[in-house]
């Protein structure tokens, strides 16, 4: 009997490898070059990067601590963000516990930038071989390659690992299922998105509504999705993030006006729309889907992520950099898709004839848009080119014993995260085994202090720390005792 299930198993396992197997060789040989090909160049703009200390922002280091406490199995605490302060209190992504597998194969915040990379490539690989299958081969190369070179795709990559990567693959299966006619998947693969950030959930809604609309004889599952999208944020924002936030709030609900909006509605709804950047990401995606995409009714599934945006005061919400645009490029391209199949239908002649010349428009446009995009940098050799203080650094890193604490910059954080606990020079933090002064880490502000050995007694007293190296602008001190 053992020897009988022992065998039905390699059975079972053979048939799964087998299938996975012939479900690959069916993809659009188009499909597999542009994933390929946006998932390498792309690598190779992070590598760049990584390279080079170009860090932009703090993310990857905080992301990165929470892959390596993914990985050991342990809550997601991120000394970088506070001391024991869980992440799960400051955006609810418990998708991103698939980041633990790969950091604990590959332990190096570089590993994020590449799953990234890979994830952009698979959104690619859907959208490609959707186009292919109901455009056409040549044209479906060319919008997959255009959605590949988005501005919102770029900018998301340059600023480096933000959970909104998960959405990416998602919602292009989510606008698969939902042209192809496939409910079922459609319902399922975005319901996944409400665990890869609370305002993922508006979209969920959204997308719901025109599943029940394009599925009006079983309305209800949309309607049962829209609930669901609208039951997570109140969820995720009402109960999980302040009961795991150390303040016991949700860190963001200042960010929008909710009782100015309430009470005077139109003046609100009027600013909403006044400032230069807003109109700069309206116009761009306006381009960047040949205008065609608004005959869609998938249009409709970007509004809520633009309305929250536009809505906030925050103003790095509002432009086209950053990462908040990458999740309407999948929704962009599938809407795309969806008009140009719509249009071809259609009555009016124009219209047909725009249908065929809107795939060249758009490529021309993602091509024209490129010298101002991040990508843009790989034409320039220095790009390619080290850091000349690479060496000095980790040197420098190489005296830290591991499992220590150290406070640092953002620069450097990444980097010492895998072998320290590392915590962010902006936070109040317990007194750490060793500090970093990097003379020209930006994070430190207009003014860098002189001596570490004294901003460090100055910030702990009572402590007394002493130098350890000092070589290329990067002075290291140690902790007594």
């Amino acid at each position: 009997m053992i020897l009988e299930r022992d065998g039905s198993r390699q059975t079972f396992l053979v048939r799964g490898l087998r299938g996975a197997g012939s479900a690959l060789r069916r993809q659009p040989v188009e499909a597999w070059a542009v994933a390929a090909a946006a998932a390498a160049l792309y690598t190779v703009f992070s590598i760049t990067q990584w390279h080079r200390f170009d860090i932009p922002s703090w993310d990857l280091g905080i992301f990165t601590q929470l892959a390596k406490a993914y990985a050991g199995l342990d809550a997601p605490i991120v000394p970088i963000k506070g001391h024991g302060f869980n992440l799960l209190g400051d955006h609810f992504h418990p998708l991103l516990v698939l980041l633990g597998p790969a950091y604990a194969f590959f332990p190096s915040a570089l590993t994020l930038l590449v799953v990234q990379n890979l994830l952009v490539g698979w959104s690619a690989l859907v959208l490609t071989r959707l186009a292919v299958r109901h455009v056409g081969r040549m044209p479906g190369l060319f919008l997959g390659g255009a959605y590949a070179l988005s501005w919102g795709i770029q900018s998301a990559v340059a600023v480096q690992f933000h959970e909104v990567a998960l959405a990416l693959p998602l919602l292009a299966l989510a606008m698969e299922a939902y042209i192809e006619g496939r409910l079922r998947t459609a319902v399922v693969v975005s319901g996944l998105l409400v665990f890869v950030k609370e305002d993922m959930g508006l979209t969920v809604f959204a997308f719901g509504l025109v599943l029940a609309w394009r599925f009006r004889s079983r309305y209800l599952a949309g309607l049962g999705l829209a609930l669901w999208g609208l039951a997570w944020v109140a969820l995720s924002v009402g109960v999980i993030l302040p009961a795991l936030n150390s303040g016991g709030t949700y860190d963001y609900s200042d960010r929008i006006d909710i009782d100015a909006l309430l009470a005077d509605p139109l003046p609100t709804l009027f600013a909403m729309l006044t400032a230069e950047q807003k109109y700069e990401t309206l116009w761009l995606l306006l381009l960047a889907g040949g205008f065609l995409f608004l005959r869609s009714p998938l249009a409709w599934v970007m509004l809520p992520t633009l309305l929250w945006r536009f809505a906030a005061a925050n103003e790095s919400y509002w432009g086209p950099g950053w990462h908040y645009n990458a999740v309407l490029m999948p929704v962009l391209f599938g809407a795309l898709i969806h008009a140009i199949l719509l249009a071809r239908r259609s009555n009016r002649s124009w219209l047909r004839s725009y249908s065929a010349a809107v795939v060249p428009v758009v490529t021309v446009v993602a091509l024209m848009l490129l010298p101002g995009q991040p990508l843009a940098a790989l034409s320039k050799p220095e790009t390619f080119q080290q850091s000349p203080r690479w060496d000095a650094a980790h040197r420098m890193m190489d005296r830290i014993p591991a499992g220590s604490t150290v406070e640092t910059g953002v620069v450097l954080m990444p980097y010492l995260v895998p072998d320290t606990e590392v915590y962010w020079i902006g936070n109040e933090n317990p007194a750490p085994d060793y500090l970093v002064v990097d003379a020209e880490d930006w994070s430190w502000g207009p003014v860098r202090p002189a001596s570490a050995e004294q901003h460090a007694e100055e910030t702990w007293p009572g402590e007394d720390y002493t130098l350890v190296s000092d070589e290329d602008g990067y002075q290291l001190v140690r902790r007594a005792g």
